[in-house]
């Protein structure tokens, strides 16, 4: 599904076709829907996953079924379990999940979560070295 604007679908899962994406251990199967600056995802990792990178794109992540960490690379983690979410922005992060015994997420994300160029420019100055 590809459209500037949303008219109002209603959309039975079942009917979406999963794509595999493999992890530096484990799987993940996409369902995706894709409008011009939405990206609309059901996301499972199997037992076992994670992450083959660290990503730095923003997400609004909200856990379905079973649980997940999000590791960071400046190494703080979060488990998140059913009923849990967490939103970043752009370049905010890098981040990556992994699981035990699987999860099932909905991943939205798209052109809302760019960074704004004056907090990019903050947050830079924040990490670089002087």
């Amino acid at each position: 599904m590809d459209a500037e604007n949303i008219p109002f679908p209603v959309i039975n899962w079942e009917n979406v076709a999963k794509t595999t994406h493999p992890g530096t251990t484990g799987a993940a199967w996409w369902q995706t829907l894709q409008f011009e600056a939405l990206r609309v995802r059901i996301v499972e990792y199997s037992e076992g996953y994670l992450a083959d990178h660290w990503c730095r794109k923003g997400h609004i992540v909200h856990c379905l079924e079973g649980a997940f960490t999000t590791e960071l690379e400046t190494g703080e983690s979060f488990q998140l379990t059913a009923g849990m979410s967490y939103m970043v922005s752009d370049e905010l992060s890098s981040h990556r999940s992994v699981t035990q015994s699987g999860v099932k997420l909905l991943i939205i994300d798209g052109d809302f979560l760019k960074l704004k160029a004056a907090v990019q420019t903050e947050y830079l100055q924040t990490i670089l070295p002087k």
